[in-house]
């Protein structure tokens, strides 16, 4: 039985700001914004997207999930995020060919290095 990834749920002090930033960082639209979640696609008929729901509490330790991003040009994607608030991470990751980076809320994810620029992807070798 095939399953269809719908969409990734994140945890939110104030879900509107921070689905905002996500939605202007991917380019992707707002298609729901309620008291109990906000939500944002690539348009309004694809997914994977993502809902941020409200939560009390901060966000205390490394996310045990976090998403990966492969842009055309690294450095250039890469100031663009820390433009808009992001904030470079280091959680041990090393001398490697991605970026780890924080969102407002601290939330890690990594930018990749450019298509065909790196010879690691996501922490495998690639032979």
């Amino acid at each position: 039985m095939p399953l269809d990834w719908e969409q990734i749920v994140v945890d939110s002090k104030d879900p509107q700001a921070l689905g905002r930033w996500w939605a202007a960082a991917l380019g992707w639209i707002v298609t729901l914004d309620s008291h109990e979640e906000f939500e944002i696609r690539p348009t309004v008929d694809s997914t994977p997207g993502m809902v941020f729901v409200p939560v009390k509490e901060s966000k205390t330790a490394k996310n045990r999930v976090h998403p990966d991003f492969r842009p055309d040009n690294q450095q250039v994607e890469v100031a663009r995020l820390l433009s808009m608030g992001a904030r470079r991470v280091d959680i041990g990751q090393g001398e490697q060919p991605w970026v780890v980076l924080l969102d407002p809320e601290g939330n890690e994810f990594c930018i990749l290095n450019t298509p065909g620029n790196d010879k690691y992807r996501a922490g495998e070798a690639v032979a």
